[in-house]
């Protein structure tokens, strides 16, 4: 960019995206004169899907202004809990999110995930045809245009993730109704009519089972549901539910 010279200065927890020496408060960036001030903050490293309000000389101003010389541009983070209108706050994740994925539906949130990588292209479009907030820690996937909506995931610990979303958009939490293979709907189910899909063991010791409406799966409260009961009741303890 070669044209008039304004000031930027991102809030500190943008500071991940940014070069160490725009953390530290104003810095000068210079722009072409006809891009649009979302283009070059993010051609500064940020992406849109983390940007909240954009001031200009202290008043709020959209993505499509237009810097002009000597402007001072203060860049804030989303606010949270961030709300998403236009459609029932539903997520997609990327490939490399899963087992993030898997905690978000065994809260009953609505959870769509690719596990094989099928390109940038085809996930932002999914996120524009479903309408889902793409969950991802790939910042040039979430640059996209085509993209619906979408978020950075801070973390890459799977706790801090969970917590990072809840945190963020604040879903409403419905423990144990999806299927965290496919996140589909579950639904209580007989032990005679899942009798056949059983392991003589599971049929002879338990006697409460759910099956998803989706993929078929049963479930019961096997060897592993202390451990998921755990996650379960600190995202509770904390986040409350429906």
């Amino acid at each position: 960019m070669n044209g008039p010279e304004i000031s930027v200065e991102f809030a500190s927890e943008l500071g991940i995206f940014v070069p160490q020496a725009r953390r530290r408060g104003p810095t000068k960036a210079v722009t072409d004169g006809v891009s649009t001030l979302g283009h070059v903050v993010e051609s500064l490293g940020v992406p849109l899907t983390e940007v909240g309000e954009l001031l200009v000389d202290g008043r709020p101003v959209p993505v499509s202004h237009v810097p002009a010389a000597g402007e001072s541009v203060r860049v804030r983070a989303v606010e949270r809990p961030q709300r998403v209108p236009g459609a029932p706050l539903r997520f997609l994740l990327d490939v490399h999110l899963g087992t993030l994925a898997r905690r978000l539906r065994l809260l009953g949130v609505d959870a769509a995930y690719e596990s094989t990588d099928i390109g940038d292209p085809a996930l932002a479009g999914r996120s524009a045809a479903e309408r889902r907030v793409l969950l991802s820690r790939d910042r040039g996937l979430l640059r996209r245009r085509e993209l619906w909506a979408g978020a950075f995931v801070y973390s890459d610990r799977p706790d801090e993730q969970l917590r990072d979303v809840l945190t963020r958009f604040a879903p409403v939490l419905r423990p144990w109704t999806r299927c965290t293979a496919c996140n589909g709907v579950l639904t209580e189910t007989r032990k005679a009519d899942v009798a056949a899909l059983l392991e003589g063991g599971t049929r002879r010791t338990y006697e409460v089972f759910a099956q998803c409406t989706a993929c078929g799966r049963v479930y019961w409260r096997g060897a592993h549901h202390d451990r998921l009961e755990r996650i379960v009741d600190d995202a509770v303890a904390e986040f409350g539910t429906a």
